[in-house]
């Protein structure tokens, strides 16, 4: 891409990102949604593959029926890539991984459990598999399964979380200093200039996820759009730290402030009126994960406008790191 271009005016569309994430994926920007609960479905996942990154379909939600319909949604709205995350800790189904290869995708994130449970019979079918990993020994156990990469997630993500998170800044070049697959960094990134400092520490592609659910395409509420907009940098909780059941981090809002301090015996139950959140707006009713980059975002953008932006930008850093410390050590 020509260093010329600045995140004013963005790159031709007919420019492509070369690397082991685009060569892999088929994407055009080595740019991934992550797979959100409810959220990562075909309005979502559908505007991120049209505008040359991969929209991601959830199973989170635990919900297969229903993703079964998006998935045919997808196939009406997009022609490009696309793919599947498989949510071990929620998907009960036996045969998720004839499910998953059923669907015609050819790439497939898992997460939330043992890499070794899928791996191998998803790469039977004949299909790219990626885990998210949340610590180095995590990573070395993926590789060891067979994986084909890994999306490296920092603690400063939205979502679920490793009870003892460590920041992308930290376990990302730790990672990548370790092994050869290529990297999707996670934990974030929301812009051009997280996207140049993630492949500095090594990433070849990166995910979005709080970017992603403030975006025009959003399914949420506006409510929760809003939170973000208007949230610090400062307003995010990392919750039930010392389980049972998962961390997460989250919107401060009046219940996540109290479970801060006093989490609930059972967080997983407090999602049970999540869709009252989700899409009906009260913020009090559930848990509105986020990533502490919700600080950083000011405004609802269309997707396309979002990866067109992040990618202008993310070209001219680069280009303007190289004009001011390429001839340093000369």
């Amino acid at each position: 891409m020509s260093s010329q271009t600045s995140w004013l005016h963005p790159a031709p569309t007919e420019e492509r990102m070369k690397n082991r994430i685009t060569d892999l994926l088929g994407v055009r920007y080595p740019i991934v949604q992550a797979p959100m609960g409810w959220i990562a479905r075909a309005q979502l996942a559908s505007a991120v593959s049209n505008a040359g990154g991969l929209g991601i379909i959830e199973t989170s939600s635990g919900r297969l029926d229903e993703v079964r319909e998006e998935v045919k949604k997808m196939r009406t709205l997009t022609d490009k890539p696309w793919g599947i995350n498989v949510a071990q800790a929620f998907v009960r189904d036996p045969d998720i991984v004839s499910f998953v290869a059923d669907q015609g995708v050819k790439f497939v994130t898992t997460s939330a459990g043992d890499p070794n449970r899928y791996c191998e019979a998803l790469k039977g079918k004949g299909l790219t598999v990626f885990h998210v990993v949340p610590s180095l020994a995590a990573a070395m156990k993926a590789i060891e399964a067979g994986v084909d990469g890994l999306v490296v997630e920092g603690g400063e993500g939205g979502g679920f979380k490793n009870s003892r998170e460590v920041a992308t800044m930290v376990l990302l070049p730790l990672v990548c200093s370790k092994v050869g697959v290529p990297v999707i960094a996670a934990g974030g990134i929301t812009d051009g200039r997280t996207m140049a400092a993630a492949f500095a520490l090594g990433a070849e592609g990166v995910q979005m996820g709080t970017r992603m659910v403030s975006s025009a395409e959003s399914p949420v509420h506006q409510n929760w759009k809003d939170m973000i907009l208007s949230a610090k940098e400062t307003d995010t909780v990392f919750l039930n730290r010392f389980g049972p059941g998962p961390a997460l981090r989250a919107l401060r809002t009046a219940k996540t402030t109290e479970f801060e301090k006093a989490p609930p015996a059972n967080i997983m139950g407090e999602f049970g009126n999540a869709l009252a959140l989700y899409f009906g707006g009260d913020m009090e009713a559930s848990i509105a994960l986020s990533g502490q980059v919700a600080g950083r975002i000011d405004e609802i953008k269309p997707v396309a406008q979002i990866l067109s932006e992040t990618i202008a930008e993310f070209d001219a850093t680069v280009a303007e790191m190289s004009a001011k410390y390429g001839q340093v050590s000369a």
